[in-house]
């Protein structure tokens, strides 16, 4: 019983972080230039942690009902997405390469810090996967074995942010020639855009 309610939590923790996300996309860039790729992975995670556990212990009601906080949250989000994947749109668009390349491998590790929170934390999506869903999946389960489904959701953020990271990095000789570096930026900065587009429609 409790490795099956473990094996729950992993599956739908992964189900609702697998999917490309703004999330993903970042690391993807960060780990293809070996740019603190591994700290936007754990920063990722952590925030994961610590969302996952407000809505397992009742914390995805209060964010749900929060409309101002949610409003607040999603035009922040929308903006600085818009603005996010324009910069990847015009490192796309830009015909030399190498000095795109050159300037994003020296971003600071501060930069990337504050950009992977901007990118986890203003984006509702996020908040709707990991407090909301997971906190009302949660519901079903006893004290004790919420715990145990709490474990198998960190466990696929653990798993898969450093899996990504890990690997784009690896992958960065292929991944980083001229021809899939511009479409890797154009899919992202698509992917920004789509998600900012999204919000706007929810809003709606």
């Amino acid at each position: 019983m409790m490795i099956l309610t473990i094996a729950k939590g992993f599956i739908i923790g992964a189900g609702m972080i697998i999917p490309i996300g703004a999330q993903n996309s970042y690391i993807l860039s960060r780990a293809i230039n070996k740019n603190h790729h591994l700290i936007a992975a754990t920063i990722c995670i952590l925030c994961d942690f610590a969302l996952m556990s407000l809505g397992v212990f009742g914390g995805g009601a209060l964010v749900a009902s929060n409309e101002f906080l949610y409003q607040l949250i999603t035009w922040a989000g929308v903006v600085f997405l818009t603005i996010y994947g324009g910069m990847f749109f015009r490192d796309f668009w830009q015909a030399q390469l190498g000095s795109v390349t050159e300037k994003r491998q020296l971003s600071t590790r501060k930069v990337v810090i504050f950009t992977t929170l901007a990118v986890t934390l203003l984006n509702p999506h996020v908040y709707l996967d990991t407090v909301v869903i997971i906190g009302s999946i949660s519901g079903q389960f006893q004290e004790q074995e919420k715990w145990l489904f709490l474990f198998g959701t960190m466990l696929a953020s653990l798993s898969w942010f450093y899996a990504l990271s890990l690997a784009a990095a690896r992958m960065s000789p292929w991944l980083s020639q001229d021809k899939v570096q511009r479409g890797i930026n154009l899919m992202v900065a698509l992917i920004m855009w789509l998600i900012a587009i999204s919000l706007v429609i929810s809003l709606g």
